[in-house]
């Protein structure tokens, strides 16, 4: 699970901007909502408004950076195009078998020879909790800016790093097989990486999906039935054996088309009220994008992973929405943790589905992005939860957009007056 994320010169964030994850011991509604994983409680889930445009997908995109990083997967830096730095700099702290770590690194995408300079500084830290606050305790510095290096507990390694290339993350141009304690730090890293899974509603493959009614057994029964429990009318969902191909066939979402094994589309059949369909022909957008998500639900809940969905109520039921915010917030979920955005302002309820903590915002403040949560806002009891939606709407909280679109109209009116 993860504890928090910063940003500094990343996409739209100028300066540092992150999120916690940490529970507010303060806040004592709800604590199905949080899970205690070693020293810290964690927030199961943590949502992000505000208006178009201003880095609500961002943050959510240096999640996956961070994964892409830890999982030797090649990734561009987009530093933020109002700053002069070519410096992106991204930290996350998480928890990990009982522990807690933190892990951060600078990639310089300026060039020398022809090429980035790459990771010009990376910390990994264990962390600790204690009654004086979180400590940070060093595990290994790889810092080519000051010269500073350091392994915990192996000397020979620290002087190996001044020597280790800036093309890649330390666990991957160390050989980890002569150097147990790096060995040791890719376990941690990269299990942390495969734990997290990023989707975007608006672009979301339906491939898994179709691997887990293929193959996957174990999750297989449970994601058929969080579907027909979505009450969308579907009896039953299944890959079928048989393939019946008409002469032209696609669905309307290109998304859903499935170019390496195109036969699987005619295969997923959904079942209405006894009649067999294909599924992405006969079924909505919104059913289908269901469909697409429930794979990846089912995993995380089962396996205990970390699911980052950008627009999570895009073509999805306002219901259907709040319902699987419920599942991660429910109790029975013990490791699984949902990180997303919305527009669905419905989901602003402190009474029965969020604490203060878990509702965040983002919005422009002079040039720059910033993320806050709610409760630096609502400090009193349930009385002051009551009306969050109203004190959104009427802008209290921020991040509320302010649109004219009228003007168009009246502009309009004065142009054929003139004429």
């Amino acid at each position: 699970m993860i504890l928090s994320i910063s940003v500094n010169n990343f996409l739209v964030f100028g300066k540092q901007a992150g999120m916690s994850f940490i529970a507010d011991k303060s806040i004592k509604k709800f604590y199905s909502n949080v899970c205690p994983e070693g020293q810290f409680d964690i927030l199961k889930s943590a949502c992000i408004y505000g208006a178009n445009n201003v880095g609500k997908t961002c943050m959510l995109k240096a999640i996956a950076a961070v994964k892409a990083v830890l999982s030797d997967v090649d990734y561009s830096f987009p530093v933020n195009i109002f700053t002069d730095s070519s410096e992106c700099k991204i930290s996350v702290s998480f928890a990990h078998e009982g522990g807690a770590y933190s892990y951060e690194f600078i990639y310089d995408s300026s060039l020398q020879d022809g090429q980035p300079r790459g990771f010009v500084y990376e910390c990994m830290c264990r962390l600790l909790q204690s009654g004086d606050g979180t400590t940070a305790e060093r595990i290994f510095v790889r810092d080519c800016k000051s010269g500073q290096y350091y392994f915990e507990g192996d000397q020979a390694l620290a002087e190996l790093l001044p020597l280790v290339s800036c093309s890649n993350i330390l666990i991957y141009t160390v050989n980890t097989q002569r150097y147990p304690a790096a060995a040791k730090c890719r376990e941690i890293l990269t299990a942390f990486a495969r734990s997290i899974e990023v989707v975007d509603m608006n672009n979301i493959p339906i491939d898994k999906t179709v691997s887990v009614l293929k193959n996957n057994l174990s999750i297989r029964e449970r994601t058929v039935e969080l579907i027909k429990l979505a009450d969308l009318d579907i009896d039953d969902y299944v890959y079928s054996d048989e393939l019946s191909r008409p002469a032209t066939f696609r669905p309307q979402e290109n998304v859903f088309s499935l170019p390496d094994c195109p036969e699987d589309m005619y295969r997923l059949t959904s079942v209405h009220r006894g009649k067999a369909v294909r599924s992405l022909t006969f079924d909505s957008t919104g059913t289908k994008k269901m469909v697409a998500i429930a794979s990846y639900i089912i995993e995380a809940l089962t396996e205990g992973k970390i699911l980052v969905v950008d627009e999570i109520d895009s073509s999805l039921h306002f219901k259907l929405t709040r319902a699987i915010v419920s599942l991660f917030n429910n109790e029975l979920n013990e490791r699984a943790q949902l990180i997303f955005t919305v527009h669905d302002v419905t989901l602003l309820d402190c009474r029965r589905l969020f604490r203060r903590d878990q509702i965040w915002f983002a919005a422009k403040q002079n040039g720059d992005v910033k993320l806050y949560p709610l409760s630096l806002f609502l400090t009193g009891g349930s009385k002051a939860e009551g009306d969050v939606l109203e004190k959104y709407k009427s802008g209290d909280l921020g991040a509320l957009p302010e649109p004219d679109l009228i003007s168009v109209l009246l502009g309009r009116e004065q142009d054929e007056g003139q004429d």
